[in-house]
């Protein structure tokens, strides 16, 4: 067979489940679009071992009944040979005894609250660990706060990303003095606060679902004359620039901002631009893991010289990639040593890098699994 009849004859299916409906909606388009970019120059520069790559999005609606749709749909029916994909914390647990089912590799590239294992999945985003520290020692060193005030969605990734926060504030000294949570698809946070605003706090951090809780909170926060130091755990670029002028202010801490000043991130930003025009959704801490986790799929099937699951999961661990965020390899129990960066929102939306820190290590996250 030809390298042109093996192109067209037999593709690598790649699933990406996403929230392009609820939570996820305002920056699953954003996922999309990268992961679109890179099987589009994978597949100008001759596919996957000469096998033309193929994308199969599913709207997973951000939530569990949409997960076990959409990865039922994907694995199933659609045969897809892996799954990368941003999802919801929920959305990624209903999803993974269908993964464990099919038996399909699974690189998950949100930013999550950590610890979930499994032997068919990776993880190329932060965790707690990587990423709560820098805000909160900011605030404790250079805001001098001592009483923090805690707001978050009431599911796996809220709860998770702000258990470990509370317990590294008081860790350090601090206090909480509230801790408060809405549903994952509440939107009226008005008696929450109230309960900020009665306790007095110096700094606030917040952990909500995706982007949409994310507008309504800060919105709100900003109509109540909330002028306390606001750290988001849970906002991406693209998101804050969907806010306005309700974003400026907000201090940030992520794996990936735009204004990055390497070839690298130049290059893909370049890239994005010209494939996408107008279209374009702002590259973000979601979108760019994606972007990546397909390069690193790409290199392990190489390294594997087939999709076979059985060899295609080890060789996950093996292979790295040099992408926008930096140099990229899950070798660290499923996980990655990242680049994190700490920034404040500023008028037009983009984040002012305050500080980096190079290679801040995953933590242990699946000591079980090699």
């Amino acid at each position: 067979m030809t390298s042109h009849a093996a192109m067209a004859a037999d593709p690598i299916r790649i699933g990406v489940p996403v929230g392009l409906s609820g939570a996820n909606s305002v920056v699953a388009p954003s996922v999309v679009q990268a992961a679109q970019l890179a099987v589009d120059d994978i597949n100008a520069k001759g596919g996957i071992l000469g096998r033309r790559v193929s994308l199969e999005v599913a709207d997973d609606g951000s939530g569990a009944a949409g997960a076990q749709k959409a990865f039922d749909s994907l694995i199933f029916e659609k045969k897809v040979n892996a799954l990368i994909s941003m999802e919801t914390s929920a959305a990624r647990n209903a999803g993974l005894p269908i993964v464990t089912r099919g038996k399909v590799p699974f690189i998950y590239t949100s930013f999550y609250e950590g610890r979930s294992c499994n032997r068919y999945m990776y993880v190329d985003a932060w965790v707690p660990d990587q990423q709560v520290a820098p805000i909160v020692d900011y605030f404790m060193k250079q805001q001098k706060a001592k009483t923090f005030f805690l707001i978050g969605s009431d599911y796996a990734f809220g709860r998770g990303m702000l258990d470990f926060t509370k317990t590294y504030i008081e860790k350090h000294g601090g206090k909480v003095v509230g801790n408060e949570y809405l549903p994952m698809d509440g939107s009226d946070w008005t008696s929450i606060i109230s309960k900020l605003q009665a306790a007095k706090p110096d700094a606030i951090i917040t952990s909500t679902a995706g982007g949409a809780p994310n507008v309504t909170l800060t919105k709100q926060l900003r109509a109540a004359g909330v002028k306390v130091p606001y750290g988001n755990l849970a906002v991406d670029e693209g998101t804050a620039k969907s806010m306005g002028a309700d974003a400026q202010g907000i201090y940030i801490s992520g794996s990936y901002v735009t204004n990055i000043d390497t070839p690298a991130n130049q290059t893909f930003l370049a890239a994005m631009q010209k494939r996408f025009g107008a279209d374009l959704k702002t590259p973000n801490d979601l979108s760019v893991p994606e972007y990546e986790a397909i390069y690193l799929y790409k290199a392990a099937v190489e390294k594997a010289g087939s999709v076979d699951t059985a060899k295609v999961i080890p060789a996950l661990a093996q292979v790295s990639f040099d992408g926008p965020r930096g140099h990229i390899q899950m070798d660290k129990q499923r996980h990655t040593p990242l680049t994190m960066y700490l920034g404040q929102v500023q008028t037009d939306g983009s984040v002012k890098v305050i500080e980096s820190f190079r290679n801040v290590d995953p933590g242990a996250q699946c000591p079980a699994l090699k």
